[in-house]
């Protein structure tokens, strides 16, 4: 079986991963002030990985298209499809204008519920405008290897100068779509719900606003916003058996954070953090201002969330119900335990490079991006041994 992209191929590489499910590690903290104990360990998981594919320009999102084929997003402004053997087509044609900088570019990619009727993606991509960029979210019709009729559907206000904090994880759910949006690296304003910075935003499958979201009625506030006061969200994942809606965000030194997100709640930032100023400045406790939600898991040292799926396949039973959390600084997976609105580390899966994005394939192996100039596609999967 080969590999393959435009310019390389690649031989099959398979690692045998060994994984133990040890409970919370004890830096991690929960809503009180206590550490979460660890809890007994549970047997060992043996993984094996295998390279699908290689030489992209730090992948960001994937999405597996119904034939077994895929499509990956670079961030520097392509759009390819892997096919399976892992060959990478050129880049599809039809893409709106892309300001590629800094965390900018182009982002997530999401198949349209009825992918199979209408061929219609959605793309989120760092808008050029007057003033600087927005993220802002797309759509087209896929053919071949062409995207037609890109309309935009939503476009963060206001276009910020800077090149960071752009969110854009694509999350659908029934006849809603969600998009997470960063505060721009200007924090003040995530407590401005006048503009989308530092929000979530719910929006019908054409990016018109649904009349029931809590802000639609609201003069002073954007009528997308679902909820608001968040720093950088760029993992988010609808829980299937409850259809509750979670996100883990960047925080700053310290304090990244899980949140089960209610609509039209405040989380807080910058007014509070489990975390602090570069500066070493304190930012006070979340339960120091109870007007504000709080998270369920906090992280310090911080893993950098990039990328996250609940698992819901069979070849790893052990993984059902989990949400799978790609760590940037963490390096690997982070594997957390959710029944209801309570949650728990139960273990981490080591790959010693960034993980962009976690997805679950058709057959219930596990696919990330690792976050590299020459980055990867890494397929899990369990050993048959």
């Amino acid at each position: 079986m080969k590999f393959a992209s435009n310019s390389q191929k690649f031989k099959p590489q398979s690692i045998i991963r060994t994984i133990s499910f040890l409970g919370a590690l004890s830096f991690i903290s929960c809503n009180s002030d206590d550490p979460v104990k660890d809890n007994p360990s549970s047997p060992a998981l043996e993984t094996r990985t295998e390279e699908i594919a290689g030489n992209l320009n730090h992948p960001w999102g994937l999405a597996f298209l119904p034939d077994g084929r895929m499509l990956v997003t670079e961030r520097g402004g392509n759009l390819r499809v892997v096919d399976t053997t892992g060959g990478l087509s050129d880049p599809i044609a039809g893409l709106p204008d892309i300001a590629v900088g800094g965390q900018g570019g182009l982002l997530d990619v999401a198949l349209h519920p009825q992918f199979g009727e209408n061929k219609l993606i959605y793309l989120t991509f760092t808008e050029p405008g007057t003033g600087g960029t927005s993220s802002a979210l797309g759509r087209g019709v896929l053919e071949s290897n062409q995207l037609n009729d890109f309309e935009v559907l939503f476009s963060q206000d206001d276009k910020v100068s800077n090149t960071t904090h752009f969110g854009g994880r694509i999350v659908f759910s029934g006849e809603y779509l969600y998009v997470t949006l960063g505060e721009r690296n200007e924090p003040e304003e995530a407590q401005n719900k006048s503009n989308h910075q530092g929000t979530i935003v719910r929006l019908f499958h054409d990016g018109s606003v649904p009349p029931d979201n809590p802000f639609a009625n609201d003069a002073s506030a954007r009528p997308e916003i679902w909820s608001y006061g968040h720093r950088n969200v760029q993992s988010a994942a609808i829980d299937p058996r409850s259809g509750t809606f979670w996100v883990v965000e960047m925080g700053p030194q310290g304090g990244d954070e899980l949140n089960e997100v209610i609509p039209g709640e405040n989380y807080g930032w910058p007014s509070v953090s489990w975390g602090s100023q570069y500066s070493g400045e304190p930012i006070p406790d979340p339960p120091t201002q109870p007007q504000f939600k709080d998270a369920i898991i906090h992280w310090t040292p911080v893993i950098s969330p990039s990328g996250t799926v609940f698992y819901t396949g069979t070849m790893f039973p052990e993984w059902t119900n989990h949400l799978l959390i790609g760590g940037l600084s963490a390096k690997g997976i982070v594997v957390v335990e959710v029944n209801g609105s309570e949650a728990t580390e139960v273990s981490r899966m080591d790959f010693n490079q960034r993980i962009r994005n976690v997805r679950q394939a058709p057959d219930g192996s596990v696919y990330v991006l690792t976050d590299q100039p020459d980055g990867k596609i890494l397929r899990i999967y369990k050993s048959s041994n």
